[in-house]
């Protein structure tokens, strides 16, 4: 192998791709990013943890293809420490080693046997659909953070997708809480269901932030895939049934509040000091007499309650929660207001932003 390439490229490539390789005690060259030079002028860098894989695309002066399993962490600090006025990386590999150049810069970084790299699977006998790469990762961030951190029920440790009515409705669940978010579908494509796994969400949302046309997506029951002029990323799917989740979101409201996100922000931030292993927080909602408050209690620190101002209408009604969990949801919300809404003791909270729809979050009371 060797070739020429330009600085700023060759370091997008491999930032792209070096966080999916990852250290493997039986195979070791996963830790390794795979360099392949093709003679139509374009160096391919790969990446794979077996269940996700990326192949990114970048233009490139190919004097002799060929191929190169360079470690994932050595090639990225040293692309990283080459000064900006560099503008051209030469690579040619020689032996078990590959020689890098730059004008001020001649190194020998060690590789491993190419031939041991595995091959980045391709989707077959599936469908076909185009999706906005920004819609995409839009309703990933809004859910991904509620999927079980878990493998024993894999289809809760996921982000679950599917369409209806020209929307791709995105949902998680850890049992403890629920998120839902709706992206309206420029194109009417009908993909059914999709299961992906949580650990590969942070990965897929990375590589295709910045992407602002569409993908082509391949999918079966085992894979995934997204397809971009400059990448091919593919990601193990999970073959099984997501709980009917909507089941379990009340229909009927006896209390609501509206408060301000930030006035709600500001008083979990106080009460967490004073919360306890639990992260326990009671919320005390008296509509007659316009209270809403926040309590908190610690048997070691103190305890505090923390007044709201809020619109408040229906059933008194004390509750006790999770802090974090309700703290999660306010990064998948833009709207300045939002809609609280209890139907009674022991029965769930359900947070929407005020005047949008799209966004469905529900929390489970703590019995503690």
């Amino acid at each position: 192998m060797k070739i020429e390439c330009i600085q700023e490229k060759l370091i997008d490539g491999i930032h792209r791709a070096e966080k999916i390789a990852g250290k493997h005690i039986t195979l070791p060259v996963l830790s390794c990013l795979l360099f392949e030079a093709k003679k139509n002028n374009t160096l391919v860098i790969k990446a794979t943890n077996l269940n996700l894989g990326v192949e990114v695309i970048i233009p490139a002066k190919v004097e002799e293809e060929g191929f190169a399993a360079i470690p994932a962490g050595i090639i990225s600090s040293f692309v990283s420490g080459i000064k900006s006025n560099d503008k051209n990386i030469a690579i040619v590999s020689q032996d078990q080693n590959v020689v890098i150049k730059t004008t001020a810069i001649s190194s020998v970084i060690k590789t491993m046997p190419h031939e041991e790299f595995p091959n980045i699977p391709r989707v077959q006998d599936g469908q076909s659909f185009t999706i906005n790469a920004a819609d995409f990762i839009k309703g990933l961030k809004a859910v991904w953070y509620s999927s079980s951190i878990s493998d024993v029920k894999p289809e809760l440790s996921s982000v679950y997708i599917y369409y209806s009515d020209n929307f791709a409705t995105f949902a998680a669940t850890d049992s403890f809480r629920l998120a839902e978010k709706k992206v309206k579908l420029q194109k009417d494509n009908d993909f059914g269901q999709i299961l992906i796994p949580f650990k590969n969400v942070p990965e897929i949302m990375r590589i295709l932030e910045g992407v602002t046309e569409d993908v082509t997506v391949e999918l079966n029951k085992n894979q995934i895939a997204f397809i971009h002029k400059n990448f091919y990323l593919v990601s193990r799917v999970i073959d099984g049934t997501f709980p009917d989740y909507r089941q379990i979101i009340p229909k009927e409201t006896k209390t609501e509040a509206i408060i301000l996100k930030q006035d709600l922000m500001n008083a979990l931030k106080i009460s967490h000091i004073f919360s306890d292993k639990f992260n326990q927080v009671n919320i005390k909602i008296n509509p007659k007499d316009n209270i809403f408050e926040i309590k908190t209690k610690n048997k070691d620190v103190g305890e505090t309650v923390y007044k709201v101002d809020a619109a408040l209408t229906g059933e008194d009604v004390e509750i006790n929660f999770n802090y974090r969990y309700i703290s999660d949801c306010f990064q998948s919300i833009d709207a300045d207001s939002l809609s609280l809404s209890l139907a009674g003791l022991n029965r769930p909270m359900v947070i929407r932003p005020v005047g949008d729809t799209s966004f469905t979050y529900l929390v489970m009371p703590m019995n503690r």
